[in-house]
């Protein structure tokens, strides 16, 4: 039997997982919600034809397209989930990852369902005018069938796309709509550019959630010494599994925060260096060569996923679902792996590592940075108005004035350094989108951990984040008084 392939398909995997934690539930709710909640309420398989330029026959010709868009939850609406290019995309994916996003929202307190999209192409395969055709036209599809927009289903980035292709789908629906809609008409998407009404903060925002996350974590002092670490960030060896916009993020915040940096896998292959790997080195080296193969500063490993199996403390599978597997699990040396893809761990790894004694930080908590930051580029969008615009001035000029009379009252000025750590100057849009992700990450994370502490059944952190999730949308279908 092959261990790296799962008996369990990704979507089955995410049931399990809601099972293993509605089990501790006893008679809180009613079978009948709890399935509600599990199922996936609306799936939007579609094809369409889209006139490619075939650059070989000097014409046009006809391709098919096969796409999706589910809606997991409508227990809150706008319904809120990426949209990836790539050619493994299919509906039991699509299903698992919108699912995950029900759950992750409801634990970091994010007003929104669970969607989820996915068109069936290797984007590297089109021309950039070949994609805008292909995205277009899906968000054509969208809009027929009540699939998008600002109160009923919110898309943004995932494996495949990025600002560009949120720039074509806000304009594409922007141009369907009266001009008494138009007023937000932005908000009918995420992740998009600043200049087109995104957010400041968007792209790094999935990666700096990993970190905030594990950093929250590692300041349990009982928690780290069950691992045999010592708290803190600092010192600690990290292994990063794909180096695209969330591992390549999650890399330098931990770099920055006095992590060492020792391995780091791309499709291409995997890098170690025990001294320590400079994450923006690397990643120029990968812009500059195509990949990460020949990298001169550290030694190449063999095999692409044998990063997972790498000496470290801490493990971010930042890639795709599946790639923590039996086959490999018992192998892992570290002591948390921080999941910062979707699924990386499949349910025959997962038993494996609590049985070790891993601390797993769930994909569902530990990336849903991505999505808070979309809730707060959701809230700029209808509000009108940049965060930050009203009163940083007014913060600014009152805490001078605080320190000024500080100053008086002590007869000496503070010194430069003094005045830097206050932070005297009013917030800017970054900055209050970095504080409201570390509130947001800290809070949840207490949250999951509580439950883990008080749960006895619940072994793992992961049972306990779907406990808390589960939990969390139960009392909003109750409060809709759909069931008693």
């Amino acid at each position: 039997m092959d261990k790296s392939k799962s008996k369990y398909s990704f979507y089955e995997s995410v049931e399990m997982y809601f099972e293993k934690a509605a089990k501790a539930f006893s008679r809180k709710y009613d079978r009948t919600l709890l399935e509600q909640i599990k199922a996936c309420n609306s799936v939007y398989r579609m094809h369409f034809p889209v006139k490619i330029w075939d650059p070989k026959a000097k014409k046009e010709r006809i391709e098919v397209i096969e796409a999706y868009r589910v809606q997991h939850s409508h227990h809150k609406l706008p319904c809120k989930g990426g949209i990836r290019f790539s050619s493994k995309v299919n509906q039991d994916e699509v299903m698992a990852l919108a699912s995950l996003m029900t759950y992750k929202c409801a634990i970091v307190d994010v007003p929104f369902g669970g969607g989820k999209g996915g068109v069936k192409i290797s984007p590297s395969q089109y021309t950039p005018n070949q994609l805008e055709k292909i995205t277009r036209r899906y968000t054509t599809e969208l809009i027929k069938k009540n699939f998008i927009g600002p109160g009923l289903d919110v898309p943004a980035p995932d494996y495949g796309t990025g600002a560009r292709e949120m720039t074509w789908i806000l304009d594409t629906y922007a141009t369907f709509q009266s001009s008494t809609n138009m007023v937000d008409a932005y908000g009918c998407v995420t992740g998009k550019p600043v200049g087109q009404g995104g957010i400041r903060g968007r792209t790094e925002a999935t990666g700096l959630g990993v970190f905030y996350g594990t950093r929250e974590a590692m300041k349990n002092a009982d928690d780290m010494k069950a691992l045999g670490l010592t708290p803190g960030i600092e010192g600690k060896r990290v292994a990063v599994q794909g180096l695209g916009n969330v591992g390549y993020w999650a890399a330098k915040f931990f770099q920055d925060a006095g992590a060492i940096i020792v391995g780091i896998a791309e499709y291409d292959g995997s890098i170690y260096n025990k001294d320590g790997i400079d994450v923006d080195d690397v990643k120029k080296y990968i812009t500059e060569n195509g990949g990460i193969s020949g990298y001169p500063k550290a030694k190449a490993m063999s095999g692409r996923k044998s990063v997972i199996e790498a000496d470290c403390d801490i493990l971010i599978p930042a890639a795709l679902e599946q790639q923590i597997h039996a086959g490999n699990a018992p192998n892992v040396k570290a002591k948390i792996i921080a999941e910062g893809a979707n699924g990386p761990t499949t349910p025959e790894a997962d038993e494996i590592l609590i049985e070790k004694g891993v601390m797993v930080l769930p994909d569902m908590y530990l990336n849903a940075g991505g999505v808070t930051v979309s809730y707060f580029e959701w809230l700029k969008n209808l509000s009108h108005v940049r965060f930050g615009r009203m009163d940083k001035r007014f913060l600014e000029s009152n805490n001078n004035e605080i320190i000024r009379m500080v100053e008086e009252a002590v007869g000496r000025p503070l010194t430069d350094k003094q005045r830097k750590n206050l932070k005297l100057k009013g917030p800017d849009e970054v900055d209050l989108v970095y504080s409201g992700l570390e509130e947001t990450m800290i809070t949840a994370y207490h949250d999951i951990r509580n439950i883990w502490k008080k749960k006895k059944s619940l072994k793992d952190l992961r049972s306990a984040a779907f406990y808390v999730a589960i939990d969390k949308v139960a009392e909003s279908y109750e409060k809709l008084g759909i069931f008693p």
